[in-house]
């Protein structure tokens, strides 16, 4: 395939689709090489475990017959998107990472699939992640594990693994990524991108995450957010435009405020009180991230003004995530199907289906994360925005699940990730936003969270980080190529 840096998978969301509006791309010459640089790049790297071509390029076809004729399309008609393997697509096989679900073939979308159809977007596949999401990983036992594209021996994160990598690779300028602890923002650190999580119910969830007939995945009802990967923030709020709003399905979608989703100006953000921290009060962070943390604060303070170093006092919360999603996860349904088909749970999953839990245990863990919301929502109340790493260490070897060390201390697998569960737990919108490299070459995002229901603020944060650090820098995946 031709690799000219002229091709419309060079160009980001919002540029391709007024490419395509304004006739100059055809959808199926999109669609056309967007299957081409999967099956170039991806038997390395392993971001898709399902491309639908046939169907594509039907939809592109019937697309450029519509566009020729003047019919009206929507506005984000002929854009490949890849969709999280937890994500349902009708006709489409969905295995949510799981040998208990190698052959399911949902019968409905889940409503973003539907709103992105509606809007004409054209689903190319699904993406990579841990099993039923658990884990910040890209490893499962049905596909092949997905690889950095920066460097293969490296983990993308997860567990929106693939969708990150697609995004990363330039196979698509959109990917759907799902986010119950920080897995949208994780790998899109990792892996240079930028990820958003919304707020809690903004983008509504159904019925992938909430059905009763797919056990272990009625759960996480109270963390789980859906949102989008992109390249940058503006191509983010042009995605978030389609697919948010509320449903009748999903009785916690919250009402449109507005349909305006173009980015605020700086101006906007001049009175704004903005805090950082580096470690949460208790965090053990790599010196580089820390100092890349800073640099970009001090590029900030010369634009808008002072920055306060201070934090919610809410202590180290790793072990609530585990209790409050072993109580939300369908335990006994997956214990059932795994003895019926003989199949072995393990990793983090297997971890919180073998543990006892008690009652006690659950009951503690609602009154502790509310305690951690009321100590959070007083400290926003004075503070916009709270900026931080989005994980503690940039990308590591790609067969761990957390890196053996951090700034030389040997700690549990999940102290990478110390910083993105709090905005799961409050449901406060968060994004990561790509700000430079270790000297190594692994990317690091910075990690924004704002105030309740303020994602437009924190999108043009965002993109004023974004405008600091000019990010033109991609990964050459053409030297990974056997």
């Amino acid at each position: 395939m031709s690799k000219n840096i002229n091709s419309p998978l060079m160009l980001g969301l919002k540029e391709l689709a007024t490419a395509i509006a304004k006739k100059e791309y055809k959808v199926s010459d999109v669609i056309d090489q967007t299957i081409q640089r999967i099956q170039t790049y991806d038997a390395t790297l392993h971001a898709f475990c399902l491309v639908d071509i046939d169907s594509a390029m039907e939809q592109a076809e019937s697309l450029d017959r519509q566009i020729k004729a003047g019919a009206s399309v929507g506005p984000l008609a002929g854009i490949p998107v890849a969709v999280k393997d937890l994500i349902c697509t009708k006709n489409l096989r969905t295995t949510f990472g799981s040998q208990l679900y190698s052959d399911f073939v949902p019968e409905e979308d889940d409503i973003v699939v539907e709103r992105l159809k509606a809007a004409g977007a054209i689903i190319i596949g699904k993406t990579n992640t841990s099993e039923f999401g658990y884990g910040a990983v890209g490893h499962n036992k049905i596909y092949p594990t997905t690889k950095n594209p920066w460097n293969t021996e490296l983990t993308p994160g997860g567990s929106s693994a693939g969708s990150a990598v697609a995004v990363a690779a330039k196979m698509v300028p959109l990917a759907l990524g799902s986010d119950g602890g920080g897995s949208i923002r994780i790998p899109a650190s990792l892996t240079g991108v930028f990820g958003m999580k919304p707020s809690w119910g903004r983008v509504p969830l159904y019925p992938s995450c909430r059905d009763e007939r797919y056990p272990g995945q009625s759960g996480w009802e109270s963390l789980e957010h859906i949102g989008p990967i992109t390249r940058n923030a503006a191509d983010a709020a042009f995605a978030l435009a389609t697919i948010s709003g509320p449903s009748h399905y999903d009785r916690h979608s919250i009402p449109v405020e507005s349909y305006d989703w173009s980015l605020r100006g700086i101006d906007t953000l001049q009175h704004c009180r903005f805090a950082y921290t580096t470690d949460l009060g208790f965090a053990v962070v790599e010196p580089e991230i820390i100092a890349a943390i800073e640099d970009a604060i001090d590029r900030l303070k010369g634009i808008l003004g002072n920055i306060e170093c201070t934090f919610p006092p809410i202590g180290n919360n790793e072990n609530l995530l585990d209790t409050i999603v072993a109580m939300e996860t369908d335990r006994s349904g997956l214990r059932t199907m795994a003895a019926d088909k003989g199949i072995k749970l393990d990793g983090w999953l297997g971890s919180i289906l073998e543990r006892t839990w008690t009652g006690d245990q659950f009951t503690n863990a609602i009154l502790e994360r509310k305690r951690i919301v009321n100590i959070t929502a007083k400290f926003m109340k004075d503070y916009d925005f709270l900026i931080t790493p989005t994980t503690a260490t940039a990308a590591f070897p790609i067969n761990l699940y957390g890196p053996l060390h951090i700034a030389g201390k040997t700690l549990p697998p999940s102290a990478w990730v110390p910083f993105s569960a709090l905005a799961n737990f409050t449901g406060l919108p968060a994004a990561s936003v790509p700000i430079g490299f270790t000297k190594d070459g692994r990317p690091i995002g910075l990690q924004i969270m704002g105030r309740h229901l303020d994602d437009r603020g924190v999108l043009a944060l965002s993109a004023v980080i974004e405008s600091l650090f000019q990010n033109d820098k991609w990964p050459n995946i053409n030297t990974i190529i056997p």
